[in-house]
């Protein structure tokens, strides 16, 4: 096996993009804002491309493959193919961004399976019984709440390797053994970790890493042995061939390694934020600037979908929308109708580099009222 860096396109994903910069409805320029932003695992400087770069320079990795695939993927692709349940979360458009019903904005770079086996030279490799492995990593896309600790695009990276039956059985212990190095790579040799049994759609066993930081035991890595039915829907034989992957959240590391306290930190152009945000050195607030707080209610139909409402507060709001609380949420069929619900929020404004006014909070509000009426159909309380 030899090392290479390897950029996957493909002509669907191209031609969904030029369909989406057609587009200028609401969740079009969502979409299209969030594939604009950079890829900070590819961003000198950054935390998130010092993880990546340690573990890419682990000795076990250096004849794996470095892949980018595409961000812009099949919704068959990315569950049918990595067996994921009918009725798993990340089906559904309150989970996902769907592009449309045929695509969506990648989830996972577990993806990177699909498009790395059908290339040619891999195909090759595997008729001929030799091992393979690979890595990628970049951004992943799913709808979430709004705290210090969630964003709804961030980064993954992945990693897997197959080789024959013949020539190896993996086993969990191989899994551990990888995972641990890889723990130290982030955390130092030091690093106390414990491994529990877990479950994932493409992995049999499967197991999940914890680390002790501070005292608490924080889950910090997932992996597992390959699914033989997943093997098979990529074509490859799973009586000849086994393997193992694993999967991380790249921002979950950094955080814990620097103990962030807030996650839009990473995103930050100032450069007192900036200039700190390095790997093992502990995060010191430049300080503390107070929050401005704003509640909306409103009675809205009860197909409302929170976390799409949360993506409306995200457009308008920004970087500058720290937390969003859900104060109260209640049904009165005789004074609202049967099919409505009530809802109440308090959005949380703080900005980690500066003091925000009252002026320039008022008309995002105004506009939170504005658009929450228009796209949600609701009644301001």
């Amino acid at each position: 096996m030899t090392k290479q860096n390897i950029t996957i396109k493909s002509d669907e994903d191209k031609n969904a993009l030029e369909v989406l910069n057609n587009r200028h409805d609401p969740e079009g320029e969502r979409l299209k804002r969030f594939l604009a932003m950079p890829d900070l695992s590819r961003t000198p400087g950054s935390p998130i491309y010092e993880l990546a770069q340690r573990i890419i320079g682990l000795e076990d990795f250096k004849d794996f493959d470095v892949i980018q695939v595409p961000e812009i993927v099949k919704a068959d692709i990315s569950f049918d193919l990595f067996n994921f349940p009918k009725d798993h979360p990340a089906r559904n458009k309150s989970d996902t961004y769907f592009f449309n019903d045929e695509y969506i904005l990648r989830t996972h770079t577990t993806v990177m399976w699909y498009y790395w086996l059908m290339q040619e030279e891999i195909k090759k490799k595997i008729k001929e019984g030799r091992p393979v492995g690979a890595l990628c990593h970049g951004k992943v896309y799913r709808k979430d709440e709004i705290d210090r600790n969630h964003m709804n695009v961030f980064h993954q990276m992945d990693g897997w390797y197959l080789c024959k039956k013949s020539n190896k059985v993996i086993t969990s212990q191989d899994l551990q053994d990888v995972l641990v190095k890889i723990a130290k790579a982030v955390f130092g040799e030091n690093v106390k970790y414990r491994f529990n049994a877990d479950t994932f759609p493409y992995t049999d066993p499967s197991l999940e890493m914890e680390v002790e930081i501070g005292g608490r035991w924080i889950e910090v890595l997932g992996s597992g042995v390959v699914r033989g039915v997943v093997l098979k829907n990529l074509g490859v034989d799973p009586d000849i061939y086994n393997g193992w992957a694993f999967g991380f959240g790249l921002e979950r590391l950094a955080i814990i390694s620097m103990d962030l306290p807030d996650i839009r930190l990473l995103w930050s152009d100032d450069e007192r934020v900036k200039k700190q945000l390095r790997l093992g050195r502990k995060f010191k607030e430049v300080s503390k600037f107070p929050p401005i707080t704003r509640d909306i209610s409103f009675i809205v139909s009860n197909d409302f979908v929170p976390n799409n409402y949360f993506d409306l507060i995200r457009d308008i709001g920004g970087n500058i929308v720290e937390e969003v609380k859900l104060l109260d949420k209640y049904e009165n069929s005789e004074k609202f109708g049967a099919d409505k619900t009530s809802y109440t929020y308090r959005i949380i404004y703080r900005s980690n580099e500066r003091t925000l006014l009252t002026s320039e909070i008022d008309p995002i509000q105004d506009k939170i009222y504005r658009e929450t009426i228009s796209q949600f159909k609701a009644e301001i309380r």
